[in-house]
């Protein structure tokens, strides 16, 4: 059964007979015996409102685009900002939030998201979303790409609606549906993607494909007005890179394969050892790393060119760097001190050494593994920062559920990554935030704190542009000198989404207690 769901989630494109469009991979795993996916609960005593007025008064504000202005306070109606100043008053009708000593930022938005993945399978459960969404909401992000669908469409688009109206604990959601890889034919896979869009999709990821079909899909996504994303995988990129797939209108490129293919100057496919095979996952993942080395040179002709067209098409990179980082140091993932709490034991099951299991790759990781990656990532960072500077969109992305990742930590853990690629704090506050409704379509609503948009904010005990750190879960360490012990930072206090106002600790309460019911439940207790 096992050597089967290896199978079954390294082969995504692979056609199952009576498949409905859009439930290809959650198929895949109920043929494991899993029980199906739950649905998440009404939302309960951790979130209020929306509100007929809610003042915000007195925090220090970050509009997602500019430096810090205040004190300032935001009133809300509904779930619209209807005022920014320091003089507004409440009355009879207002609730209020004392923010003094506070700061503000937008709703952050995780440009890629899987609400779980049937990976989880494996350890025996499907991912819990009640889980996954109050981790989100609990580190600020207000806004979910789920880039696959892969818990089925019809089972995203359904929690898709019941966010928008404010029934469930959750952050608002867009939906790609994942494009299968192979169709009979071009018409095929335009039936495909139109059948998709009738079920509520409002995107369509890729994987690879045949380049007609790809092609195919991309034309039918933009008439539909459809969004695009592709992560050009290692099987179908020699026949479709990311300037190929840019020039045929696709919106965004995820993680950053088929970047550096674009960039071939000497050769036309990436050199692999001779016994390479992409099924083995530390064959993929250990020659990943030593890609980017391979490619133009930074500040060549090629390097910059490659910019330039893919700006001019007003293309998206969404790199998701955190979600490779145990390549580069596999200790610090796997490591991280928020497992023990709020990490659930089926989902650390499925991160660890498996060569059945997509994503638990380190089988034999070297530090050889480790330096090439390093290397890679520095690299990789350098066309993120180039790029940035050149006025490309960059956007924040965790694609968290693999590779000792976890939902919201890893995000805030992209934010510090960002940084780290040369991004200036503000900068990376723009990626997560106003880039991210840009790429979606939305920025007229969300991604900055303005007049007339969704009343979409976080409000944060510390400076978080100051330190990201203290947007954790679990907070961060500092010397009290007072009193010369460690204390740590706050975090996140409210994350409103819509006007309505989620309490972040009671979130995380029930999180933490949630993995505590599981172990427990597993242990038999």
């Amino acid at each position: 059964m096992r050597t089967t769901l290896l199978l079954l989630l390294l082969l995504p494109g692979l056609v199952l007979a009576a498949v409905e469009p859009g439930e290809e991979g959650i198929t895949r795993a109920l043929k494991l015996g899993v029980a199906p996916p739950v649905m998440a609960p009404d939302r309960g005593p951790e979130s209020a409102g929306p509100y007929k007025r809610l003042l915000i008064r007195n925090a220090y504000l970050f509009d997602g685009s500019a430096p810090m202005q205040g004190p300032t306070s935001i009133e809300v109606r509904g779930d619209r900002i209807t005022a920014i100043g320091s003089g507004l008053k409440p009355d009879a009708d207002t609730e209020v939030i004392d923010a003094e000593g506070l700061y503000v930022i937008p709703g952050l938005i995780d440009s890629h998201v899987h609400l779980g993945t049937p990976n989880h399978a494996y350890a025996g459960k499907l991912t819990d979303p009640e889980y996954v969404m109050k981790l989100y909401l609990a580190h600020g992000v207000t806004t979910l790409r789920d880039v696959g669908t892969v818990m089925g469409l019809g089972w995203t688009v359904a929690h898709k609606q019941r966010a928008e109206r404010g029934e469930i604990t959750s952050p608002r959601i867009f939906a790609y549906a994942m494009f299968p890889t192979q169709h009979e034919d071009v018409a095929a896979a335009r039936r495909w993607v139109k059948a998709v869009k009738r079920k509520g999709a409002d995107g369509v990821k890729f994987r690879g494909g045949a380049p007609e079909l790809v092609a195919a899909a991309i034309d039918e996504a933009r008439k539909l007005d459809m969004k695009t994303a592709m992560h050009h995988d290692q099987t179908s990129v020699t026949r479709m890179h990311v300037l190929d797939s840019a020039r045929l209108g696709l919106d965004s490129m995820e993680h950053w394969y088929g970047l550096p293919e674009a960039m071939f100057d000497d050769r036309r496919v990436q050199d692999y050892p001779l016994d390479y095979n992409y099924s083995d996952e530390q064959h993929r993942f250990g020659e990943a790393g030593r890609l980017w080395v391979q490619a133009a040179a930074p500040g060549s002709a090629t390097w910059y060119e490659t910019i330039d067209e893919l700006i001019a098409l007003d293309f998206t990179i969404d790199p998701t760097l955190t979600i490779y980082e145990a390549s580069r140091d596999v200790e610090r993932a796997r490591l991280a001190e928020w497992h023990d709490q709020y990490t659930m034991p089926y989902i650390m099951r499925a991160f660890e050494p498996d060569p059945e299991v997509h994503g638990s790759y380190f089988f034999d990781w070297t530090t050889a593994h480790e330096v090439a990656w390093r290397q890679n990532y520095q690299r990789w960072m350098q066309f993120l920062n180039d790029y940035k500077n050149s006025g490309g969109r960059v956007t924040a992305g965790s694609d968290a559920g693999y590779i000792y990742k976890l939902y919201g930590f890893s995000y805030i853990r992209e934010l510090e990554l960002l940084q780290e690629a040369g991004f200036h704090p503000l900068e990376v506050l723009t990626a997560a935030t106003l880039n991210g409704a840009e790429l979606l379509g939305v920025d007229d609503d969300i991604g900055t704190i303005q007049v007339g948009k969704k009343a979409d904010l976080v409000l944060v005990a510390d400076n978080p542009v100051a330190n990201f750190k203290v947007l954790y879960g679990t907070g961060h360490r500092r010397l009290d000198r007072s009193t010369n012990t460690m204390r740590r930072a706050e975090g996140v206090r409210y994350t409103i989404k819509d006007g309505i106002v989620f309490d972040a600790k009671q979130m995380l309460a029930q999180v933490r207690k949630m993995v505590a019911d599981e172990k427990a439940a597993e242990a038999g207790n």
